[in-house]
């Protein structure tokens, strides 16, 4: 499953039956290079996920400076870890451990969960878009959608939001996701569903209210 997140791809999701993402499978070989001094393969590794590991951040966060640090905090781990990796999992399990580890010191540091207005993401939600060749008026409906998309996902519950992140940015199974937040395949499973469930009657609920907007926005005025 890739990464991007779309309404369709929302509502195709099974969670009893998922299909789970399989990650390249030279991944932990790239680290293995780096850990015996093969800078150009961090270099692959760092531009393959990237673009996931700050999403996944910056969606748990919703700010956008704290997920610069997370972001840096996460790779310097990482850096920091290469001597003693093992590929005993995938590398996006590797990876997105750390990161779930570096949230959740974060929130001990702090005190208290991250609060912020979901307009402050970064331009890196634009790769959500996927608007390479679209003509303006479907740009326009990729942003409406990604908006919604953002606004839904801020809604869900701390505890659904990650495991629906994990396993669309991280490419994580459910039962890695058990086994990372400390809870029971099932429980992992039912805040998936819980997380999908809500995510489709939230978009749903937008959509519909959107449609006698948009019908009034193309009625005919009428003139005496």
């Amino acid at each position: 499953m890739s990464a991007t997140l779309s309404i369709a791809a929302i509502a195709s999701i099974e969670p009893a039956g998922i299909v789970e993402p399989m990650e390249r499978g030279d991944d932990s070989a790239l680290m293995q290079r780096y850990a015996r001094g093969d800078l150009a393969a961090f270099t692959q590794l760092y531009e393959r996920h990237k673009g996931s590991l700050y999403r996944y951040l910056l969606r748990l966060t919703k700010r956008r400076e704290v997920s610069d640090d997370l972001f840096q905090e996460v790779w310097s781990r990482v850096i920091a870890s290469r001597a003693r990796y093992q590929p005993l999992a995938k590398f996006s399990t590797f990876l997105f451990s750390i990161a779930h580890n570096c949230f959740i010191d974060f929130c001990r540091r702090s005190a208290s969960a991250p609060t912020a207005r979901a307009e402050e993401l970064d331009a890196h939600e634009h790769a959500l878009l996927d608007s390479e060749h679209r003509g303006p008026e479907r740009l326009a409906q990729s942003e409406q959608t990604a908006e919604r998309l953002r606004a839904a996902l801020a809604r869900l519950p701390e505890e659904q939001r990650e495991v629906f992140l994990l396993h669309e940015e991280g490419a994580l199974s459910l039962e890695e996701i058990a086994a990372l937040t400390g809870v029971g395949m099932e429980t992992a499973k039912s805040r998936m569903r819980y997380a999908l469930a809500k995510l489709r009657e939230s978009l749903a609920t937008e959509r519909d209210a959107a449609q006698p907007a948009a019908s009034l926005a193309g009625a005919p005025v009428q003139t005496r």
